[in-house]
């Protein structure tokens, strides 16, 4: 048996192994677990890595003080996955399964290939992440069964490939949008999310007949400079310059350049305008800017979920949740209602499955799995893939329809 100790909330972004012990308002003695998040606490995306562990430690916290969990308590593990190399994730994994009491691990993602769903097979642990869905179904498609312990939470990324295009559509047939050349610019980064879904676009347009006019791919990491590819961009004019590179830094810095001298283009960026770092890189340079979300929180009145875990999250750390924070928050609840299903925390498998035959309402949408590839099922009934407009420094959620709280308008940048 052990005792819990609430630290200072200052603890929170501690790296590496720290563990964070959150106790109940009045102490309580109960057997206590140790739930892993695997995050990039150091490096370009420590930003994200510092909402996993908060989303999870806020749900930790709640759960202690409600009493516990089937008879636990919980304390969080950090585990520094640094730059997403294959290297530090096999550490960092190695770290939290090597350690007693962990009984489970998070993260909103780690290496995006996702290979340590196999490391997590091996050691027998449940694993929910919320990273490239895609890899996810790869590994696990091959042999679901054995993979009891391996869930994502993000949906099918198909959308992220599919699902832009119908929407430019409807904005110019709107007459907000005009993409009466059918160009497009689609540059990426290096890495298997980025340029995954930037091939996936290149043919979704080619074949309805756009002319990409601008094909470019810069290495993974830092970009100091995308004046050359903007260059490119300013040449051919295009109705639509999409750029795939998914770290804040980078994408404010080429929504910045791009500024400098832009052309009548509607302005998609991947994911990055989703993190409360990238307004504050941009601050009102970001206005008009188009983004897509996969398992993002619903922002919207339609759903009143996301909107009230969004204020508390906002109240409790003093900033502001992109997809993760929330996400995580989420995800370790999903785990508590597994142990309080199964009652024993160390049934590793029990808990797993029964992760997996859950469905539940979340800031995303219906969560529900599918059994073949265990990911989240994609569809406006379940979790849909949802584009957001930046508009005077805040998020518009304007589209689909069904959970749509605002619609698209032109870019301030466009000259009529």
């Amino acid at each position: 048996m052990a005792v819990t100790f609430k630290f200072s909330q200052s603890l929170i972004g501690l790296a590496g192994g720290t563990v964070l012990s959150v106790l109940a308002a009045s102490a309580s003695y109960a057997e206590t677990i140790k739930i892993g998040v695997l995050a990039p606490l150091t490096g370009p995306s420590a930003s994200d890595g510092q909402e996993f562990v908060n989303g999870v430690t806020w749900a930790v916290e709640e759960a202690n003080a409600a009493g516990g969990v089937a008879g636990y308590t919980f304390e969080v593990m950090t585990a520094d996955v640094k730059d997403g190399s294959a290297a530090n994730v096999t550490s960092a994994v190695e770290r939290l399964a090597g350690t007693d009491g962990v009984e489970v691990v998070l993260t909103g993602y780690a290496n995006l290939s996702m290979f340590e769903v196999d490391l997590f097979k091996e050691y027998g642990i449940p694993y929910l992440s919320a990273g490239p869905s895609p890899a996810v179904a790869a590994i696990v498609s091959q042999a679901p069964e054995d993979y009891w312990c391996c869930w994502s939470y993000t949906a099918d990324f198909a959308g992220y490939v599919t699902d832009l295009l119908p929407v430019v559509k409807e904005f110019a047939a709107d007459g907000k949008a005009d993409i009466s050349d059918k160009t497009v610019a689609i540059i990426s980064s290096d890495n298997p999310y980025s340029k995954g879904i930037s091939e996936g676009m290149k043919q979704v347009f080619a074949a309805d007949g756009w002319n990409i006019t601008v094909d470019e791919i810069v290495p993974f990491g830092e970009v100091s400079d995308w004046r050359s590819i903007l260059t490119k961009v300013r040449e051919t004019k295009p109705n639509l310059v999409i750029n795939t590179d998914y770290l804040p830094g980078n994408s404010a810095l080429f929504l910045k350049q791009f500024l400098e001298d832009p052309t009548n283009s509607i302005m998609f960026l991947q994911y990055a305008p989703s993190v409360p770092e990238f307004l504050t890189l941009t601050g009102e340079q970001s206005n008009g800017v188009l983004y897509n979300l996969i398992g993002g929180p619903l922002d919207s009145p339609k759903w009143p979920r996301a909107q009230k875990l969004l204020a508390e999250y906002k109240d409790k750390f003093g900033i502001e949740s992109g997809a993760y924070g929330v996400g995580l928050y989420e995800m370790a609840n999903m785990y508590f209602d597994a142990l309080k299903q199964v009652g024993d925390a160390s049934d590793h498998e029990a808990i797993g499955k029964a992760i997996g035959a859950m469905e539940k309402e979340t800031v995303a949408g219906i969560v529900k799995f599918d059994p073949k590839t265990h990911i989240a099922l994609i569809g406006n009934d379940y979790v849909p893939t949802s584009f957001w407009q930046i508009e005077d420094g805040k998020r518009i959620l304007v589209g689909p329809a069904k959970y749509a709280n605002g619609s698209f308008t032109p870019p301030p940048w466009i000259k009529k």
